[in-house]
């Protein structure tokens, strides 16, 4: 179906005016209600649209440096869709989790002080009295100039898909909301329950401590563009550079787009077996398992002495790269390239999956204060 899109500013009202949802083709002959298999009305669709719109919003909003009470940009219900009782006592736990985040945050010294929301309904799917809704976010945040050197915004786009159960008397109630994107939580996505850790021996690479340093590290003059890896990076983040394949239904492309980065820095190709992570290499047809794989990037670039790992994160600069492992199990989950650093010496992070732009690396330790952190001086 096509895309409709509800736009928020956080602390407005939701902009009345919307675009026609183009539903499946046998909707225009169906009108028994909501059971009735792969059809919904439009009202229902742009109902189904404005609730995710809500409630993306206030878990934005959640995270605003403002004294007032957030207010919620649309109400959390109307005549066709509510949240359910059960989704209601989970928003509650997301907004808890979210403000306690804000507080990380706050000690680290970030803040937001506005917020733009904008969701896109993708797709609408009906079948026996339920609906899930395929919908696209995409928020800009505006950052608090506390040091005055911070970048003007940081930005994310995110899938999710939501799910809509059917009522008696004929409505629609929220049921559930996952996000569907790989990768390190979007800054206003509620924490997910950590999985245990397993006691498998971690990589060859050195964990970086996270504390922000009493002295600042600056990066060395080295023998790659590191300009040109973080033009290449801010200019690839969310409209994705046709040259490349996508990786993002194949485990996630954020190493994918570092790789990208680094070769329009510099970095030359390294012939071998695609399997042997001692080979780095990409071409029209395949690539070696180390331009794609977080694992084996990291092993590549230490044995190839590329790369080396620094002692903090705080001390990475422009080129550098990050990577982390979400729950300390010894396999790296995501790679992610710094594109700007502050004069006061806080790296901001672009990546693929959740595509981000300039995301401070204290909002990432906010998000995961128990995650294992790699940081990589190319």
């Amino acid at each position: 179906m096509k895309s409709t899109t509800f736009r928020s500013a956080v602390g407005a009202v939701l902009t009345a005016a919307l675009s026609a949802v183009v539903l499946p083709a046998s909707a225009a002959s169906a009108a028994e209600g909501p059971a009735a298999a792969g059809t919904v009305d439009t009202a229902t669709a742009q109902s189904f649209g404005r609730l995710a719109d809500a409630v993306l919003t206030q878990r934005t909003a959640a995270l605003l440096d403002t004294k007032e009470s957030v207010r919620r940009a649309a109400p959390l219900a109307d005549k066709n869709v509510r949240l359910s009782a059960r989704q209601t006592r989970a928003e509650d736990a997301a907004l808890s989790t979210l403000r306690s985040r804000k507080a990380r945050l706050a000690a680290l010294g970030e803040a937001y002080t506005s917020a733009d929301t904008r969701v896109a309904v993708d797709r609408v799917r009906v079948e026996a009295g339920h609906a899930t809704v395929q919908a696209t976010e995409t928020t800009t945040l505006a950052y608090k100039k506390i040091r005055g050197d911070e970048p003007a915004t940081t930005g994310f786009q995110a899938h999710h898909r939501l799910s809509f159960a059917a009522t008696a008397d004929g409505k629609w109630q929220l049921t559930g909301l996952t996000s569907t994107t790989d990768g390190p939580l979007a800054v206003n996505e509620p924490a997910k329950v950590p999985v245990a850790a397993r006691t498998t021996a971690l990589p060859d690479a050195t964990p970086a401590a996270i504390s922000v340093p009493s002295r600042p590290q600056t990066k060395p003059a080295g023998s790659y563009d590191y300009a040109a890896m973080a033009s290449y990076a801010e200019k690839y983040w969310q409209n994705y550079n046709p040259a490349y394949r996508k990786f993002n239904e194949a485990g996630g492309d954020c190493t994918n787009f570092v790789s990208q980065a680094l070769k329009a820095g510099g970095w030359a190709n390294k012939s071998g077996d695609a399997e042997d992570y001692r080979s780095w290499w990409y071409d029209t047809s395949y690539q070696s398992t180390s331009w794609v794989g977080a694992n084996e990037w990291s092993w590549f670039t230490l044995d190839s002495k590329r790369a080396t790992n620094l002692a903090n994160v705080y001390y990475m600069g422009v080129g550098d790269v990050m990577q982390m492992d979400f729950d300390k199990d010894g396999s790296k989950d995501h790679t992610m390239v710094v594109t700007y650093r502050s004069s006061s010496g806080v790296p901001y992070l672009t990546y693929h999956s959740v595509n981000t732009y300039r995301r401070s690396v204290a909002s990432i330790i906010a998000s995961y204060p128990t995650s294992a952190y790699y940081a990589y001086r190319t």
